[in-house]
């Protein structure tokens, strides 16, 4: 029989329900700074620092935020009130590598030619640049690298993180209800101010990532795991209800960007059907560019 190492002590409940503070710091810190924050560096860089055959500052970015992301879930999995699944949550984080290493090359290639007067809210074919390309069947090639980095590359990066959030969610439940820790008045302040931060990147990242369907089906799941642990009688701990919190304003967020758009007739060709999110790119390449030429 084996021995049971004697180093390992319990998990207490009233550690589980303890609010991770250094982890979701850390998750909003690297998503403001080396995702938002990526392509707004790469336009105030210097471009002779960054010549257009080489790496910019933004792809830099970019890799740290393909090493520190994995390492910021899986220490968020480690932390679950329950733990389970380990194994596809490994092969997730694996998926998701693979992902955001795709749209690193797409993204990078894409930043190139705006640089060159691509217009981010018109398609492939539709753009001025590519109707001068000779032989046309260029075209096609730039396609694909779209597919790589809009499609391919998105949908490789973003499933394996929302099915690692999902499952955290799902494992974030405690058997009886245990009274909230007690926080500072500075503390709830600073708890909801990362609360708005993550909504407000989460909303950058459903939108310019075109992941809607993504994100509500996420957040349906969501809802469903809270009602059959509500029969359960089983409590969200802390983390579970940031993250809960977080994804409902995301939800809002999202539908009011959605809102203000709904009749533009410029992004609906773009954009066409039910699910009209277009991407805040677009938006400024539309309307703003002119105002404020980043490019």
């Amino acid at each position: 029989m084996a021995k049971k190492n004697k180093s390992e002590k319990p998990i207490n409940n009233d550690d589980r329900n303890k609010f991770q503070w250094i982890i979701w710091t850390l998750f909003a810190l690297e998503n403001w700074i080396l995702d938002f924050g990526r392509p707004i560096a790469m336009l105030v860089s210097p471009q002779e620092w960054f010549p257009l055959s080489m790496p910019s500052i933004g792809d830099y970015f970019h890799m740290a935020y393909n090493v520190i992301t994995p390492f910021c879930l899986y220490s968020l999995m480690k932390k679950a009130s329950n733990k389970s699944y380990q194994m596809l949550v490994n092969l997730s984080i694996i998926f998701f590598i693979m992902g955001a290493s795709i749209h690193l090359v797409g993204d990078s290639i894409n930043h190139r030619l705006s640089l060159i007067g691509y217009q981010l809210h018109l398609s492939v074919e539709d753009n001025p640049i590519m109707k001068k390309l000779e032989p046309k069947e260029l075209v096609k090639s730039f396609e694909l690298l779209y597919f790589y980095d809009e499609v391919l590359g998105h949908y490789m990066w973003y499933i394996p993180f929302f099915f690692c959030i999902n499952i955290y969610f799902a494992n974030s439940f405690l058997d009886r209800d245990l009274p909230n820790p007690k926080l500072c008045m500075l503390q709830k302040i600073l708890k909801n101010i990362l609360l708005v931060l993550s909504s407000v990147y989460y909303w950058y990242l459903v939108t310019e990532g075109q992941i809607t369907p993504l994100f509500i089906s996420s957040l349906a799941f969501m809802h469903i795991v809270l009602v059959y642990n509500s029969f359960q009688m089983r409590k969200m701990d802390q983390n579970g209800k940031f993250l809960f919190h977080t994804f409902q304003l995301t939800f809002i967020l999202v539908a009011l960007w959605s809102y203000w758009l709904w009749n533009d007739s410029q992004l609906r060709i773009k954009y066409p059907g039910l699910i009209y999110v277009p991407e805040p790119w677009s938006v400024y390449s539309l309307h703003y560019r002119e105002y404020f030429n980043l490019f």
